[in-house]
This record gives C-alpha cells, sequence and structure tokens, in this order.
C-alpha cells in the first residue's frame, strides 16, 4: 500500500503545478510531455519486469523500481529546463513500471478471488487518500512557488516503502535462467516513441502532411509490425502474444488500454483547465481533480462484494463504462460553461466507472492463469494502460495545441482556455464511447472462489470460468 501510495501521489500532484512549472520553465507545447514520455517509459518496462517478476521474484524488482523512481524524483526536483525535466521524467517512469504492477501482483499471489476483491480496495482506497494528499501538495507548492517539491517529497514515502517491503515481505522463489527480449524492447520503445512524436509535433513543429510527419509514422509503423515479428520468434519474448490470443486477456487489455486514455485526459488537463478558464487557484483546482480519483476506490471496493461476486465481471464492467459515459458526457456538453461543482461532479462519475471497470476486469485477467504466469498477465493488462494513457496524452495534448495555435492567443487567455479544455472533454468522450465496446465483447465470465494455499499463492481451483467453452482459461 505504501508502495502504490509513492505512485499514487505522483499520478495526481503534477498535474495542479503544471502553470507554475511552465511559468518557470516555459515550453508550454511541450508540457504534455511530462506525461506522456512517464507514461511511455512505465509502459515499456511494464513487461520486461513482469517476464522478470516470473523468474527472479517480485521482491528485487520492487526495491530496484522504488530505488530507481527515487533517483528520477530527485532529478527531476533539479531539472533546469523543459527537456531536462522530461528527460528525467523518463527516469521515474522507469522506476514506476515495476512498481505499479508488483504491488498489484503481489496481492494477487498472497489472496483468493474473494480475498482479492477486498485487498484491491485496501489498495484502492490508497489511491483516495492520495487523491487528496497529491493535489492539496501540488497546489500548495504551485502557490507558494516551490513546484520543485512535487518531486523531492518522494524522497521520504520511497525510503519509507522500501524499508517496509524489505522487512516484512517474504516470498519463495523457483529461480530459473531467463532470456530478456532486449531486440522486443528496443523495437517497442523507438516505435512508440516514434509515434508519440508525430502525433505531438504535427501540426507544431511541422505540418501533418509534411514529409517529416509522414516519415515519423511510417517509420514508427514499420518498427511496430517489426516487434510483433520479434515477438513471434521471441525465446521469452517481453509481451508474450498469447497473451492476446485469449478473448478474456484481449477485451481486458483494451479495456485497460482504454482506461488509460480516459484517465490521463482528465488528470493532465482539468487543472489547467479551471486553473486558465477560471483563474481558481492551484489547490483548488486539484481538489476538483480529487473526486475523480475518491470515485475509483469507493466503486472498486464494492465492486467485489455486491457486483462481480455475484453477477459476474462483464455486468459490472458495463455497469461501469455507462457511469464513466455520462461523466465525461457532463464535461464534454458543460465545457463551454466552465465551473467548479460540475467540473468535480463529471469527475467523480467518471472515477466511479473506472472503479467498476479497471479493479474487475484485472482480477478477471489474474484468475485466469497460473501463478507462473500472473506476473505476465498482469504485466501486459497495466502495460496496455500505460500505452493508453501515453498515446491519449499526446493524442489531447495535440488537441489542445491545435485550438491554441488556432487561436493566436495564448494558452492563459480564459476563452482560449475554455475552447481547448472542451476540445480535450469532446475528444475524452469519444476514447470512452470506444471502450465500451471492448466491454460489450469480454467473455461472460464468473469467479469460483476458493481459500489461499498455505505458502500464500491461490488454490488452483481459484480460476475464472468463461462461458463459452473455447474462451475458457
Amino acid at each position: 500500500m505504501v508502495s502504490t501510495g509513492v505512485i499514487a501521489i505522483d499520478a495526481t500532484i503534477l498535474a495542479t503545478a503544471v502553470p507554475s512549472v511552465v511559468k518557470d520553465l516555459g515550453d508550454f507545447s511541450l508540457f504534455p510531455w511530462l506525461f506522456s514520455v512517464y507514461l511511455l517509459a512505465q509502459a515499456v518496462s511494464v513487461p520486461i519486469y513482469a517476464k522478470l517478476a516470473d523468474t527472479i521474484g517480485r521482491k528485487p524488482l520492487m526495491l530496484f523500481g522504488i530505488g530507481l523512481f527515487l533517483l528520477g524524483s530527485i532529478l527531476c526536483g533539479f531539472a533546469w529546463s523543459m527537456p531536462a525535466l522530461i528527460a528525467f521524467r523518463a527516469v521515474q517512469g522507469l522506476g514506476a513500471g515495476a512498481v505499479q504492477p508488483m504491488s498489484i501482483t503481489i496481492a494477487g499471489d498472497i489472496y483468493s478471488v474473494a480475498e482479492r476483491a477486498k485487498a484491491q480496495g485496501y489498495i484502492a482506497s490508497v489511491w483516495a487518500i492520495s487523491s487528496v494528499v497529491g493535489p492539496t501538495l501540488g497546489g500548495i507548492f504551485s502557490q507558494l512557488n516551490i513546484w520543485r517539491w512535487i518531486f523531492f517529497v518522494n524522497i521520504p514515502l520511497c525510503l519509507l516503502a522500501a524499508t517496509l517491503i524489505y522487512r516484512n515481505f517474504h516470498e519463495k522463489v523457483e529461480r530459473s535462467r531467463h532470456r530478456i527480449d532486449y531486440l522486443g524492447s528496443i523495437l517497442l520503445t523507438v516505435s512508440m516513441t516514434l509515434l508519440i512524436l508525430g502525433v505531438l509535433e504535427g501540426g507544431q513543429a511541422w505540418a501533418w502532411t509534411s514529409l517529416a510527419s509522414i516519415a515519423v509514422f511510417a517509420v514508427g509503423a514499420l518498427l511496430l509490425a517489426a516487434f510483433v515479428l520479434v515477438e513471434r520468434r521471441a525465446a521469452e519474448p517481453v509481451l508474450p502474444l498469447w497473451v492476446l490470443s485469449r478473448r478474456l486477456l484481449l477485451t481486458t487489455s483494451l479495456l485497460s488500454l482504454g482506461v488509460g486514455a480516459i484517465l490521463i485526459g482528465l488528470t493532465s488537463f482539468v487543472p489547467t483547465y479551471l486553473e486558465n478558464a477560471l483563474g481558481v487557484e492551484p489547490l483548488v483546482a486539484g481538489l476538483a481533480l480529487a473526486s475523480l480519483t475518491i470515485g475509483w476506490p469507493i466503486a472498486a471496493t464494492l465492486s467485489g462484494r455486491l457486483l462481480y461476486l455475484r453477477f459476474g465481471f462483464r455486468p459490472t464492467v458495463l455497469v461501469g463504462m455507462v457511469l464513466a459515459v455520462a461523466g465525461t458526457a457532463i464535461l464534454a456538453l458543460a465545457g463551454r460553461h466552465p465551473g467548479v461543482a460540475v467540473v468535480a461532479i463529471a469527475c467523480f462519475t467518471t472515477g466511479l466507472g473506472m472503479g467498476l471497470v479497471a479493479s474487475p476486469s484485472l482480477i478477471a485477467a489474474q484468475a485466469s492463469v497460473d501463478w507462473h504466469d500472473r506476473g505476465v498477465v498482469t504485466g501486459t493488462n497495466l502495460f496496455a494502460r500505460s500505452i493508453g494513457s501515453a498515446v491519449g496524452a499526446a493524442i489531447f495534448g495535440a488537441v489542445a495545441n491545435h485550438v491554441i495555435s488556432a487561436s493566436g492567443r495564448p494558452e492563459t487567455d480564459p476563452a482560449t482556455a475554455t475552447s481547448s479544455g472542451t476540445a480535450v472533454f469532446v475528444a475524452v468522450l469519444v476514447a470512452c464511447v470506444l471502450t465500451v465496446a471492448a466491454g460489450l465483447a469480454m467473455p461472460k465470465v464468473r469467479a469460483d472462489t476458493a481459500p489461499a494455499a498455505p505458502d500464500g499463492r491461490a488454490e488452483r481451483t481459484d480460476v475464472v470460468s468463461a462461458e463459452p467453452a473455447t474462451d475458457r482459461a
């Protein structure tokens, strides 16, 4: 929970301080990279960590991730320019790529499906606390013009998390030799970087139809295709394609992809929208955003006993998607008439929906495989969420930059902020509607619960049964 808190606070603390960071370092058009590069680094490293977790254990990787995140935080605190800050955010992302999936994987190891609902609720409660602490600290640091403490505050948290994991978490691992898919990792990193670069810089650094734009997208697509070919032949692929060959795992990964895009669209643009369109203080904007991550853990905590253990995972996910569509639709429709209360209500509703989608779909995916595959499945699911967030940040950033450029006025102009924010919210609504398709395609599944085994692992009867039989995991 403490390890998760390190990542959770970082996910919400920066968004409220973006205007202050831009005021100090400049280059507003580059600010989406603060989120995209972090999420891209997290995304491409998650499958590697997940594979290693199933061979050398969860604990070493958790400690390594915390240490790397700590290093990145210190470097970010001393950043002297926006490009430097972006580079150091990548280091943070590489650390977060280990911490977040390992914490969830550990919970999946030591609890049965029924117990996992409660355990995941405890972990989700960390996000509720962080959703208040993060924006509050971010707003305070921003108003005091000491935004660098956004990163320095991670130092004691990282040290505490590492100490607790080192002293209290013990595991038995059957160590085996492993081969790292370096070529696949490089191809994935470079291809996604080029595609995100093309989205973010298109219409800014170069025209969409220019040779540079076409070349970036073409090379990125070719490298992504090469990555797929490499993964088919790799002895230990960074992203096993078998994970995407099962309907349950494929649809839950697509759901996670959509969740990532929706979340980053709101967390990175709601505070900036409120601060520039209404002129509210960063602290107020942060608290409005906090309603999103308050709704999430509430729904996640209640989802098990009230919904998916009774009615199945698919109905739970569909209820969540209805709430998410309603919340994002309120934002899109009310965007032209900004108001803190309306934004907070819309974010809370969306958060409730996300809590009924993200946690149940991940638990369904985890419970469908044995221990030695659970790290890979968890990693793939969170990889999809990180890719969704990275690409979403790029697309939404491109939308906002286009509107700002077309207006001919600065991003701090209230009318421009209102227009760009509304455009982003409409794009988020579109992403939400597209995600509904993944929920509809998800097979009907139910949870067959069983107590945890003596060694902490779930018994073999701890599975997810899927209908029809061809989808049985």
